[in-house]
């Protein structure tokens, strides 16, 4: 049974911070799904004359699973991670844009979660129930975080 999150601030499921975090509201999560909220606003990230183009719902549904993971990690008294996005298959979209003031609904399901920390998830965004965008994500949370920054930053 998913969890009601609505009262849990985003900071605690996110590492995102600032303009780079975008859900207004995680609404809830389980062992497979999660659902979150976003209202794009005037002043989000790629909107330009009132509109944002749709392969931003990539970044969107991203931070859901984002929660996702915040949230299984809440659960097992850990800390939220960093995770990070391979690659997106089959991004199909069915509207122009998302426009100031849509409200989305961003929905997450877990189709694999390796215990190398390799995940795929199928994802779709709902604009007032009618399906605006839906992709199969592919993520990757470090089983140790902080060696695998310090590789990355040492191979760089």
């Amino acid at each position: 049974m998913a969890e009601n999150l609505a009262a849990v601030a985003v900071e605690e499921l996110v590492p995102h911070r600032g303009d780079m975090s975008w859900l207004d509201t995680v609404l809830s999560a389980d062992d497979e799904t999660v659902v979150a909220q976003a209202t794009l606003r005037p002043d989000s990230y790629f909107v330009r004359d009132g509109r944002a183009p749709m392969w931003v719902g990539v970044e969107f549904m991203a931070q859901a699973i984002a929660a996702w993971a915040g949230n299984r990690a809440r659960r097992k008294g850990e800390a939220v991670k960093v995770g990070l996005l391979l690659g997106t298959r089959r991004y199909s979209v069915h509207r122009q844009a998302f426009l100031v003031g849509d409200c989305l609904r961003i929905e997450a399901r877990c189709e694999l979660m390796g215990d190398n920390g390799l995940g795929m998830f199928a994802c779709r965004i709902l604009v007032d129930d009618a399906l605006a965008a839906e992709a199969n994500l592919s993520v990757f949370e470090p089983p140790n975080e902080t060696a695998f920054l310090n590789f990355s930053r040492e191979s760089a």
